[in-house]
């Protein structure tokens, strides 16, 4: 693995890093002979309350929720906190991070460059065959209402960065300093699935419903869609999956529910 002297993406990792560096859901911090790594949440934990994790482990630890259910996308919000790991020097840490976040320093490094490397929405759709071709047929609102469900923060943190018309960019706030520069293959499952959908050729159901009714519906799908246990991440075909729950509240009509009235 190259060294700090010839990786300018470790290079430029390592300089802020400083006196720790909240990265994904892990918090870095150095350490005598290296760095130390621990879960964001035991930030402030005394280290002998925390169990120690060999380096060579984490691929494993972030393999699976809390639960230990088997996590399928590295960047959800649920990696298992209760741990810390030692590393040596910069290369032993980017092995660590890699572990637990493929590929994640590099991408972070190249949001730095100017011009920053996105491929956005219409352009990646539109290099795609086979079954993922019909994800451009989806008109902008279409694609705008997928993306916000798919890449919630309850689902992702990684900080998106390609856009399309009707989406802009995700803030700095409430996302992780890890970059999505395309999209992923589970968004564009979830593309697939939602063009399959709507072009269903049963017409929409058209409902009356009062103003509390609707808040009601919203309520309730909220919260289902937070209860929601790991299950099939990608299960599209699930009319409970979160992120299918997530696409119905988006195309409700515009009613907060109780808790963003709080």
């Amino acid at each position: 693995m190259p060294d700090s002297q010839t990786n300018p993406a470790l290079t430029a990792f390592l300089a802020s890093i400083r006196e720790g560096l909240a990265f994904g859901q892990i918090w870095i911090l150095p350490a005598s002979g290296g760095y130390e790594i621990r879960h964001i949440a035991d930030r402030q934990a005394p280290l002998d309350t925390l169990r120690r994790v060999n380096p060579d482990g984490l691929r494993r630890l972030a393999q699976e929720a809390p639960g230990g259910a088997f996590r399928p996308l590295r960047t959800a919000p649920d990696l298992a906190s209760g741990w810390w790991a030692g590393v040596a020097g910069g290369a032993g840490l980017e092995s660590a991070v890699d572990q637990i976040y493929p590929g994640a320093i590099a991408d972070w490094y190249a949001a730095s460059l100017n011009p920053v490397p996105v491929t956005h929405y219409r352009e990646y759709t539109s290099r795609q065959s086979g079954m993922y071709r019909i994800t451009a047929k989806l008109s902008d609102a279409q694609a705008a209402a997928v993306g916000r469900a798919c890449c919630d923060a309850r689902f992702c943190i990684r900080r998106r960065l390609w856009t399309l018309p009707g989406l802009e960019a995700d803030a700095p706030e409430g996302k992780s300093l890890i970059p999505c520069l395309e999209p992923c293959p589970l968004l564009m499952e979830f593309a697939r699935k939602a063009m399959r959908i709507d072009q269903e050729e049963a017409p929409p159901v058209p409902v009356a419903l009062r103003s509390e009714d609707l808040l009601s519906i919203r309520s309730a799908l909220e919260r289902v869609r937070d209860a929601a246990g790991p299950g099939r991440v990608a299960d599209f075909a699930d009319p409970l999956n979160p992120r299918r729950l997530a696409l119905v509240l988006d195309k409700l009509p515009g009613v907060q529910s109780a808790s963003a009235e709080e």
